[in-house]
């Protein structure tokens, strides 16, 4: 049986590979941090800042609601805090949409 090598992921993100991710500065993903309470990043002996795949999705959700919904920094503190499991899923079905969207046109432009 030949060997099949699994896609490795990470365990931890570093600062600037978070940056990268989601297009943004470095000190706005530390503004974020501070403000908001469930991002918990480990800080390894030299104090740089390790983020986890769930401090990854709670970005994400902080990204969606901020820069692509237009929501403040208070109005995401408080949807987050009022129901963040049906705010996380409805930016997992916007994901899915997207996705499903970027489908259906690659498979028009073939035609």
């Amino acid at each position: 049986m030949p060997y099949k090598a699994k896609p490795t992921e990470k365990i931890y993100y570093s600062i600037g590979e978070v940056a990268k991710i989601f297009d943004v500065n470095q000190s706005l993903i530390r503004y974020w941090e501070k403000e908001f309470d469930i991002i918990k990043p480990f800080r390894n002996k030299k104090g740089n800042r390790l983020f986890t795949k769930a401090d990854m999705d709670n970005f994400y959700v902080i990204f969606h609601l901020v820069k692509e919904r237009g929501f403040t920094l208070q109005g995401a503190k408080d949807k987050m805090n009022e129901n963040k499991s049906d705010t996380i899923e409805n930016v997992e079905i916007v994901t899915s949409l997207n996705k499903i969207k970027s489908f259906l046109l690659e498979l028009k432009e073939e035609l």
